[in-house]
């Protein structure tokens, strides 16, 4: 069982995963860095594997968005720019929103319970920052699953995988001094609003919670 930011992760099902999880490893815990550049010949000796499956996550991982390609050189790894992660943030907007202003009427105790559960672990500051952020996902996605439409939470999975990267990026690249429930302090907001079947209010604090996003406003300022 691989591991990486202090949790566990799913084995691979074949080589291919197990090279392209690997990777994704060594980016979320700070061993890889954006702009970093990787190369077959290297992946193959330190994985102890054939090109091919290497080959075969190298292509993979730059159909998602976390490396390019650099002809007769090797992979880059991508940097995420403030604008790239504003962009993924405002469509994370209109999508939570959204659907939250057509679909709260139908939700229940026992959901708005499920989501306070989850806020625990949200709230838990000794937890590992990657620890932390798989908190924060789980708590949105379980939101979006309420509305019951399977093409938009896949959507928000997609976006919240690009942004867990964008968060790593961050984080390593800052002084990592930052109250990990900071970014996620709107969440029991939500949910009181949601319990009062409240949409404005509601959408109101996803977007503050969105503009936490890694409790790195101040880097955000710099950046720009």
């Amino acid at each position: 069982m691989h591991t990486y930011g202090g949790g566990r992760m799913r084995a691979p099902s074949n080589l291919k995963d197990f090279v392209y999880k690997s990777i994704e490893s060594d980016l979320l815990s700070g061993n890889l860095h954006s702009g970093d550049i990787i190369n077959e010949k290297d992946l193959v000796e330190k994985y102890g594997v054939s090109k091919s499956p290497v080959r075969d996550a190298l292509i993979a991982m730059c159909a998602d968005g976390i490396l390019k390609s650099i002809p007769r050189y090797g992979y880059e790894v991508i940097t995420y720019s403030v604008e790239d992660v504003y962009s993924m943030l405002q469509f994370r907007l209109v999508l939570e929103s959204g659907f939250l202003k057509r679909r709260i009427s139908t939700l229940t105790e026992r959901q708005i319970d499920e989501l306070e559960k989850l806020n625990v672990e949200c709230q838990n500051d000794d937890s590992t920052p990657f620890e932390h952020w798989a908190a924060n996902e789980n708590f949105h996605l379980k939101l979006m699953s309420f509305w019951h439409n399977e093409y938009a939470l896949q959507e928000l999975r997609l976006t919240m995988n690009r942004l867990t990267r964008a968060y790593a990026q961050f984080y390593w690249n800052s002084n990592r001094d930052v109250l990990l429930s900071h970014d996620t302090e709107h969440h029991t907001d939500i949910i009181e609003s949601l319990r009062k079947k409240d949409a404005d209010t509601a959408i109101e604090f996803i977007s503050q919670d969105l503009h936490n996003f890694g409790g790195f406003e101040d880097f955000f300022r710099q950046a720009r």
